[in-house]
């Protein structure tokens, strides 16, 4: 389960980062087309699970509303960046209401029978790189920091399915299989 930020939002973050993009070459750089804020990781979904879980989540997504949201400052997993894996942007807006989407939707994988990774806790990022190996990228956390993105309506939430490298294949693949629309925000 996860967010899309609009184009515009992608267009300003892919300017903001294109200058750090070759500091650090043991980073691998997400591809724009597979940038997402993930709510909930399911894993693997069997078809028949599939059935089950589909109308849980849409009754989940449909008891929230649209959030505001924007990317701003950099971070890294694990810890201080030292021996960083993952490089993100954070979220900020309606990061209360983002919480319980992100509760409602992986309560939902739950009694469909597909519980989320018990070893993902939701905190709430956008992943812009990661590493093989682990590699200190504290040189780019500082200059990055400063990374104030415009705000933007989340208004749906993607059932994402993830394609692994493999034959035919040589990159990872995400697509969208199933979305549903958030409410609009009560006036």
């Amino acid at each position: 389960m996860a967010l899309v930020p609009p184009p515009d939002v992608l267009d300003e973050l892919e300017e903001f980062l294109a200058p750090y993009r070759t500091g650090l070459p043991e980073l691998r750089w997400i591809r724009r087309e597979l940038l997402h804020v993930t709510l909930t990781f399911l894993g693997e979904v069997d078809d028949r699970a599939l059935e089950r879980l589909l109308p849980r989540l849409q009754r989940a997504v449909g008891r929230h509303e649209r959030l505001t949201l924007s990317l701003a400052g950099v971070g890294a997993f694990p810890g201080n960046g030292a021996h960083a894996r993952v490089l993100w942007s954070g979220l900020y807006g309606d990061r209360r209401k983002l919480a319980r989407l992100a509760a409602s939707t992986s309560a939902a994988g739950r009694r469909a029978g597909t519980p989320p990774d018990k070893h993902r806790s939701f905190r709430p990022h956008l992943t812009l790189a990661r590493a093989r190996v682990p590699v200190d990228v504290r040189p780019l956390l500082e200059p990055m920091s400063a990374f104030a993105g415009s705000p933007w309506t989340a208004d749906a939430v993607h059932l994402m399915e993830s394609r692994l490298p493999a034959r035919g294949r040589t990159l990872l693949e995400y697509e969208s299989i199933k979305n549903w629309s958030l409410r609009p925000a009560k006036t």
